[in-house]
């Protein structure tokens, strides 16, 4: 098999330090198949300026309509077999993280399960702002595409998974979302959970905002009708409500208490898991 080949999207306008520092993450890395895919708006700072001189590193400067917007305009220029997409302000946790993804990419794509199906390979965050790990769901069923996807930070995209369509931009918060039930449930993608810490998670993000929340609301009740149905998506939200979601996620977010709700979570996505039909 050749080795596995990595692209790195990391989009931007204005960010000031926060770029170099999210490309210096992957200039780091040991393992050296990957390419550094930079989507510039058009900053006015001098960050783009200020990248290092990398034959790895690709320069893509034109105006664009926001974050998806942006992604979609790199993803002709794709040269790796899996794409991982970087926010600005977010790292890869170590310097082994690419070298662990392609190892474990190279297992699967070798294994009979794996052959000749489009994967996504997934793994864990590690927030800043809460100074703890966040755990992806081990197993991927209806109800854990339903509550909590990985983000796109922490899933290694087999490319081909954006050859026929892109982010649709008339979601403007959940559009990262939308695009991975399509992957799941139309492309028939297999999600494959790695154990991972992949990336830094800056936090406060996009998506995070007092407005972005209440949109986000709109996006989710409308993507997850689309892809499980009306009767399982509303099924799904009476549970969490009756399970105190709201109370969960304040708890989530909770510096002091983020690291003992994430460690029972992670205990119910195993359990969850063993009893699960994964895709």
């Amino acid at each position: 098999m050749d080795r596995i080949t990595f692209s790195i999207v990391v989009v931007c306008l204005n960010p000031g330090a926060k770029l170099g520092q999210t490309v210096q993450s992957v200039l780091t890395q040991r393992y050296g198949d990957y390419e550094i895919l930079v989507k510039d708006g058009g900053s006015q700072d001098g960050s783009k300026e200020g990248l290092p001189q990398d034959s790895r590193i690709r320069l893509l400067c034109c105006p664009d309509a926001g974050i998806y917007d942006a992604m979609n305009q790199a993803l002709p220029l794709l040269r790796g077999q899996y794409v991982l997409f970087l926010n600005c302000g977010d790292t890869l946790h170590d310097r082994d993280v690419l070298s662990n993804m392609a190892r474990i990419i190279e297992r699967e794509k070798e294994s009979r399960s794996g052959r000749d199906r489009l994967l996504i390979f997934y793994g864990n965050q590690y927030n800043l702002k809460q100074k703890s790990v966040v755990y992806s769901a081990p197993v991927l069923h209806d109800f854990t595409c339903y509550r909590n996807v990985p983000c796109h930070q922490v899933c290694f995209y087999d490319a081909r998974l954006f050859s026929q369509r892109g982010y649709l931009l008339r979601y403007r918060v959940r559009a990262d979302y939308e695009h991975f039930l399509y992957c799941i449930y139309e492309r028939k993608a297999r999600g494959v959970y790695t154990e991972l810490l992949v990336a830094d998670y800056e936090g406060g993000g996009f998506s995070e905002t007092k407005k972005n929340r209440k949109i986000s609301a709109k996006e989710h009740r409308e993507i997850t009708r689309r892809y499980l149905g009306r009767r399982k998506a509303l099924r799904y939200r009476l549970l969490l409500l009756l399970t105190l979601a709201p109370l969960r996620s304040r708890m989530a977010e909770s510096e002091t208490l983020s690291r003992y709700y994430n460690r029972i979570k992670t205990g119910l996505y195993r359990l969850a898991g063993k009893r699960g039909e994964g895709r």
